[in-house]
């Protein structure tokens, strides 16, 4: 499992524990498992309330709707086929209220993903997002209405063998996670570029 080369005694260990691997076993993920995911991420702030996240998933459980989610994915992404489930995120792109755009969906989808990925880290289970996927063949493959857009994918397994990828990607998966410098991340009072 790749390591963080720094850590900090200011954030809880549930989320530098948090790790993105590509190397998944093909141990099943349970319906209720998914469920337990999608329930933390239905608990996430957003902006008026409008909660504009979606879900679609599939675990292996079931092939043919596991094999539809698995052909969005791009080819650099294959290696994802090997989790126990697949999703996409789909954000709400108007208001509930008046039907207006909501530009913070994708924040909003963002602040539910992240809760599904902490959900599952405590739960022993690994989740990768991926930007990797076409998203025009989400929308028609998985019926998704005008007025949503997939935003993500993700792959949710247990970690597997990094030596099952190929190069370069098991270098990556074995490299130590790096952060950018939190100076380079925050700044107080106005913008300062380093």
């Amino acid at each position: 499992m790749s390591t963080t080369t720094e850590k900090s005694t200011a954030t809880h260990t549930l989320i530098e524990s948090r790790w993105s691997p590509r190397a998944f076993s093909n141990e099943p993920v349970s319906g209720e498992q998914m469920e337990a995911l999608f329930e933390a991420a239905r608990w996430a702030p957003s902006a008026m309330n409008e909660q504009p996240w979606r879900f679609i998933y599939a675990t292996r459980e079931d092939e043919a709707a596991f094999e539809k989610l698995g052909s969005i994915l791009l080819e650099g992404n294959s290696w994802a086929r090997q989790a126990g489930a697949l999703f996409v995120s789909i954000a709400k792109t108007g208001y509930d209220y008046d039907g207006s755009p909501n530009k913070h969906a994708w924040h909003d989808v963002g602040l539910a993903t992240g809760n599904l990925l902490l959900q599952a880290t405590g739960m022993g289970l690994h989740a990768h997002m991926m930007g990797g996927f076409d998203a025009a063949k989400a929308k028609q493959a998985l019926g998704i209405p005008e007025g949503f857009e997939a935003v993500a994918m993700g792959a949710v397994g247990y970690v597997g063998d990094p030596e099952s990828l190929p190069e370069p990607l098991r270098t990556r998966e074995l490299a130590p996670r790096q952060r950018k410098p939190l100076n380079e991340l925050a700044f107080k009072g106005e913008w300062k570029q380093q």
